[in-house]
């Protein structure tokens, strides 16, 4: 729907103008500490008040956007990368040994929680926002293989990807001039859906600790540190809170309206 897309816009863009504005400017330093000032409610001075530290929550959760918006982005390129070329080739080699490793490479990825997967990939490798990018987009990698593969394959049973092969094309570049081309909304749609749900895996992880560390702030550290102290300072735990639902909520509604944009079976259902 319309109003759908036009929110999940404004959601999407409200967190990625505070990443970008984070990134030069930001209302208070979050590496100053101010005892005296602690969970202070929200005020003139500080919009929405501070937490166990004195720390600007406003700021925090502006670099906190940052931070959840690089890894999340990260991750999904990295999926996109790995997993699309993979599904091309299992697609293009569809009923042969690649395409049956591949497709059961994915089911043993599956078979596990993806958090559970980036909780023990963060623990060998070790807390920080560097081994969550990896981790997360390693379960990306499956993802965008399958969904590649059931869409292409489809495509490669129409009368001009034979043309294409009777002319002598390779199944190489047929994947790239005429197969992706056909899939890409469908894969921009899935990366959207995928970039909410690494914003959620993030912030999981950095709740367990094995995100982020300090200073960096991070949505998902913040909840952590303020779960002791709701009853005294709820706004510590709120905005955090508020974050990470409005912008997965933003993401999900920009994913559901760009599918109803690009996907022409539902523009001639409306």
């Amino acid at each position: 729907m319309r109003i759908g897309l036009i929110l999940g816009c404004a959601l999407a863009g409200l967190a990625l103008l505070a990443a970008l504005v984070s990134s030069f400017w930001t209302p208070h330093d979050v590496t100053r500490l101010d005892i005296a000032q602690k969970l202070m409610p929200p005020s003139g001075v500080h919009w929405f008040g501070t937490d166990q530290l004195g720390r600007d929550i406003l700021s925090m959760a502006m670099l906190g956007a940052q931070t959840s918006l690089a890894v999340a982005l990260v991750a999904v390129a990295v999926g996109m990368a790995a997993g699309v070329p993979l599904g091309l080739l299992a697609a293009a080699r569809r009923g042969g040994w690649v395409d049956e490793i591949v497709m059961r490479g994915n089911d043993l990825i599956f078979a596990f929680p993806s958090l559970v997967i980036a909780i023990l990939m963060t623990a060998v490798l070790g807390p920080s926002a560097t081994n969550a990018m990896i981790a997360i987009g390693i379960f990306n990698i499956p993802v965008f293989a399958r969904v590649t593969r059931g869409a292409a394959l489809p495509i490669w049973v129409l009368d001009y990807i034979r043309a294409a092969r009777v002319a002598g094309k390779g199944a190489v570049l047929i994947s790239v001039q005429h197969v992706l081309p056909n899939i890409a909304s469908l894969l921009i749609v899935q990366a959207t859906i995928q970039f909410s749900l690494a914003i959620l895996a993030e912030a999981g992880l950095s709740y367990v600790g094995l995100g982020a560390q300090p200073p960096t702030p991070s949505w998902g550290r913040m909840l952590a540190e303020a779960q002791t102290m709701v009853s005294l300072a709820p706004h510590a735990a709120i905005i955090p809170g508020l974050c990470i639902v409005l912008t997965v909520l933003g993401l999900n509604l920009l994913g559901d309206g760009l599918r109803d944009r690009l996907d022409p079976r539902l523009r001639v259902l409306r």
